[in-house]
């Protein structure tokens, strides 16, 4: 009983000083991935990089402590973070506090979710993701997060727009007009080192040495070069003029916001006291206001675009101050500093006092030193309404993700897992991670492959992985302030790679078209509403559950002959000739009651069809289970053939299918002489009486009747 609520206990039974060892040496390994991994991740989900080691100091211990699989690496995903990200984005601004309080909320609420269904046994519940489905939403998340990288590579910045590829094209368009060619270069060569190394000796942490290696050049050539200055400094009447108007439009902003606040708080006053006209004019105002919001916000967008898109030249002073000029309008006589520079601008209003120029790349900069306080996010109950659907995306995506690759290794390993307690182990990991400033995580292959190739033993690798964690966020935070964020886009896009499977879409439609075409739509479908990710799995998912009602609804019914090879055969599959006077119909399902009507129209057009038929033959081997609606079918068919001077017989009918018989008396009804235990024994006993009266008839059950007298 003690092992079933820690499972951690069983890991030391027969455990050593040299699986201690193993242990170590492969959660430090995983570390040196994961720690580059989870900043990169964090950004993707639009977090600070060092939320992505928050993420990376307890999930992974906690989750291995009360998982069942052995080597299986929690932490920061990359569609996890994507999810989180697509989340998140209609309640705030990437990046804000509110969104950081938002995105470690959501952290709770995934592993609540996940840890009650484990503690309800209800683990089978992500089969309602069909594998198609996971495949189409896989592949296209792969191409989102790698395109989503590619403002990074290429040191531009854009808005977001309200589809990805409207934000691609954007990014195109920046390149194109102007594109920051170290952070593209530096970009380029991580790319080359971990691919490299990848193709060389795929055990040397290729992550890790990209990271290295490129931050120090970063902080060797002086990769970030940024200046602040007065607005003075910039020598360009249309500058100065976009930078006042767009602070106008800043500001104006929150001012409205208290108003729509204040509207919100009226309307809903008016509505507990059921004053009809104080709701309306509250619900007008409240449209006003979100109608004036939203043309600022056009207007902000529209000043901030044109900001970024003026290139400057710097010119050093005699007092060394620098004065900026438009790229292309340098008064002669002057000589520029050689760099292009560039506003950055945000979200927030500028600070006309010490604007931030930009003349060189983007770094991480600086991560706070320590670890992170422990407390429980605040709980917000209409955000948390509006995050429940993502929730349980969230929490059944990174289920399967983790499952699937527990599998995957104990297949490997020989162990046994229990999805259920894995369920636990991810939920209390998310819970705890959130009481740590976590967002949410889930199981990761390429670590987790790192950890099996490492030799781990047992789940104490990863608290070794946390430990790891841990010294870095104590000591080491200071080496990874020049990490090019370019290096963190093409970390990113290297990981994403191994997510592409075209192969998956080939397979799906060969094994079943409906499955390849399920595949397809989920991966156009989550390609076009993104980031609106949930809809590409809603849409998935609806469309399997109509394929599946529907092939309930209309199971398979094949008409049974006896072809050369003396089985038996469908007869329109095999194009057989069938007896005149006995059909054999076998159905294919269960027997309930959206599909018992569909029997009974079939038997029906049997009836009305076949001229001389004698008797009716239901081959029941299909008919593994069957409710009253069935019964009551069956029942209405026994009376209405013997009606028609046709007899009716069942064959093959299992246990399950017999009980209920036994209850509601068809047994009775149809008579016990009339149920067969197989099929061949049925056809011997009824063939003669249906062919009485025409003894000589050509029926191809013929041969096999006197096949089995003899």
């Amino acid at each position: 009983m003690l092992a079933k609520v820690f499972p951690f206990m069983a890991w030391f039974k027969n455990y050593d000083k040299a699986s201690l060892q193993l242990d170590g040496l492969s959660g430090l390994t995983v570390a040196l991935v994961l720690i580059p991994q989870s900043m990169a991740y964090a950004q993707l989900a639009g977090l600070p990089a060092y939320f992505g080691l928050y993420a990376s100091f307890l999930p992974p211990m906690i989750a291995a402590l009360f998982g069942s699989s052995r080597q299986l690496a929690t932490g920061p995903v990359a569609i996890v973070s994507l999810m989180t990200s697509a989340s998140l984005a209609p309640l705030a601004t990437a990046g804000s506090p509110g969104y950081i309080a938002y995105a470690v909320l959501l952290a709770l609420m995934v592993g609540i979710f996940q840890l009650s269904l484990g503690i309800l046994r209800l683990g089978l519940v992500v089969n309602f993701l069909s594998h198609p489905v996971v495949n189409g939403f896989t592949n296209a998340a792969a191409l989102i997060i790698a395109s989503s990288q590619l403002s990074k590579m290429f040191g531009v910045y854009v808005d977001n727009a309200p589809h990805h590829y409207e934000t691609i094209i954007n990014v195109i368009k920046a390149a194109v007009h102007y594109t920051h060619w170290p952070t593209l270069l530096i970009g380029v060569f991580a790319f080359g080192i971990m691919y490299g190394l990848k193709w060389l000796s795929p055990r040397i942490p290729n992550v890790l040495v990209a990271v290295v290696i490129t931050t120090t050049i970063s902080w060797a050539m002086g990769f970030q070069h940024d200046r602040f200055v007065s607005v003075d400094a910039i020598e360009s009447p249309e500058a100065r003029h976009l930078i006042e108007e767009f602070n106008k439009a800043a500001l104006a902003i929150p001012a409205l916001a208290e108003e729509r606040t204040q509207f919100g708080e009226a309307f809903n006053q008016a509505k507990q006291s059921h004053n009809e006209v104080g709701v309306l004019d509250a619900e007008h105002m409240l449209e006003v206001t979100n109608l004036n919001i939203s043309h600022i916000q056009e207007e902000v967008h529209s000043h901030r675009e044109q900001l970024r898109a003026i290139l400057f030249t710097g010119v050093v002073q005699d007092d060394d101050s620098i004065k900026f000029y438009n790229k292309d309008k340098v008064p002669a006589g002057l000589e520029g500093d050689g760099r292009t520079w560039r506003v950055k601008v945000g979200n927030e209003s500028l600070d006309t006092a010490k604007l931030k120029m930009m003349g060189g790349g983007a770094v991480v900069g600086t991560i706070p030193r320590g670890l992170p306080s422990m407390s429980v996010p605040p709980i917000n109950i209409g955000v948390m309404l509006h995050m429940l659907p993502f929730a349980a995306i969230i929490s059944l995506l990174g289920f399967m993700e983790a499952i699937a690759i527990a599998k995957s290794m104990a297949g490997k390993t020989g162990q046994r897992l229990d999805p259920n307690q894995e369920l636990i182990g991810q939920g209390l990991g998310n819970i705890f991670g959130a009481i740590g400033k976590s967002y949410p995580t889930s199981g990761s292959f390429s670590r987790s492959a790192v950890n099996l190739q490492a030799g781990a033993v047992t789940g104490l690798s990863s608290v070794f992985t946390s430990l790891a964690v841990v010294i870095v966020l104590l000591f080491f935070t200071p080496l990874l302030y020049h990490l090019p964020q370019a290096v963190l886009a093409a970390v990113i896009m290297m990981a994403v790679i191994g997510l592409l499977n075209v192969s998956g879409f080939i397979h799906a439609w060969k094994a079943k078209w409906y499955d390849g075409a399920i595949s397809i739509i989920s991966f156009v479908s989550t390609l076009v509403f993104a980031p609106h990710l949930d809809k590409g799995i809603i849409i998935g998912v609806a469309l399997s559950l109509t394929v599946f009602l529907y092939k309930s609804m209309r199971p398979r019914v094949a008409f049974l002959s006896r072809s050369e090879d003396e089985e038996l055969r469908c007869v329109t599959t095999h194009g057989l000739q069938e007896c005149p006077y006995v059909t054999l119909v076998r159905f294919d399902g269960p027997l309930f009651f959206a599909n018992a009507s569909y029997l009974e129209d079939t038997i029906t057009e049997i009836i009305r069809s076949k001229e001389g038929l004698n008797h009716i033959l239901i081959a029941a081997n299909g008919i593994n289970d069957i409710d009253s609606s069935g019964e009551e079918t069956l029942s209405l068919l026994v009376d209405r053939i013997r009606s028609n001077g046709i007899d009716i017989s069942m064959s093959g009918v299992n246990e399950t299918v017999m009980e209920v018989f036994g209850r509601t008396h068809f047994l009775a009804k149809i008579g016990e002489d009339h149920l067969f235990p197989t099929l061949e024994k049925a056809i011997v006993t009824i063939h003669e009486s249906a062919h009485e009266h025409d003894p000589e008839a050509n029926c191809p059950l013929l041969n096999a009747c006197r096949l089995v007298e003899a």
